[in-house]
């Protein structure tokens, strides 16, 4: 499968990462709309894969930013159409909230690289996660799961790391698509929240992560491309 992949993209330093060139290499077309420009969202029926990248806001932030009301409005469209769709941190956060479930203050902000474990879920038609893995992580926020949604991962910060909505709707609190340049980006740019405590690292660590680190996550988030567009059945 390949066709009109299509992001939506929260802040200049959150981008594809990984992503875009997996994107490119299976052949996918690939458009962006950027609501910091602000882009026009496309038609729904003209996509055939929607990826949701991270950002600092929160879903909830609509008074701040009302296009969070159309953004979520366009992912239910996407989702209800069959479209595959895949979240990333914030962008998981806008999958739940699309869907109906509610989303708030976790109990700890998780920055840095944390293990996450796998939940096992029953059937071919679920994405499996490694027993346990490191991942990097930038969020404060969590949510419930979706109506019908199953939890894929867990960690110790946060019950709810990653579901599987239907076939073809996946949500990621974690950022797989996470290189060594995206890392600095996102350190710089957000470097006030790097308050040390029990699950928040500082940049110094955060950005002495081996290149090895780097290439199990982008391993990984290859493996969740390739299962969201694989035919089903």
């Amino acid at each position: 499968m390949s066709g009109r992949a299509h992001a939506l993209l929260h802040v200049p330093f959150e981008g594809l990462g990984s992503i875009e060139p997996w994107l490119r290499s299976n052949g996918w077309a690939l458009g962006a709309t950027r609501f910091y420009t602000p882009d026009p969202l496309p038609q729904a029926g003209d996509i055939d894969l929607l990826v949701v990248m991270g950002g600092p806001m929160s879903v909830n932030d609509e008074s701040v930013h009302p296009w969070l009301v159309q953004e979520k409005r366009f992912i239910r469209q996407c989702i209800d159409a069959g479209k595959p769709v895949l979240g990333v941190c914030l962008g998981a956060q806008l999958i739940a909230a699309a869907m109906d479930a509610r989303v708030y203050p976790g109990r700890a902000k998780e920055i840095g690289w944390f293990p996450i474990e796998a939940v096992p879920a029953d059937g071919e038609a679920t994405f499996r996660f490694p027993p346990r893995v490191e991942v990097f992580h930038w969020h404060g926020e969590t949510f419930d799961l979706p109506p019908g949604a199953v939890r894929l991962a867990r960690s110790e910060a946060c019950e709810n790391q990653a579901f599987q909505l239907g076939r073809s709707v996946i949500g990621l609190q974690f950022h797989l698509e996470t290189t060594a340049e995206s890392a600095r980006s996102m350190a710089s740019s957000c470097r006030d929240e790097l308050v040390p405590s029990q699950f928040v690292q500082s940049e110094a660590q955060i950005l002495g992560a081996e290149a090895g680190r780097y290439r199990v996550v982008n391993d990984l988030m290859s493996e969740v491309l390739a299962f969201l567009q694989r035919p089903p059945g």
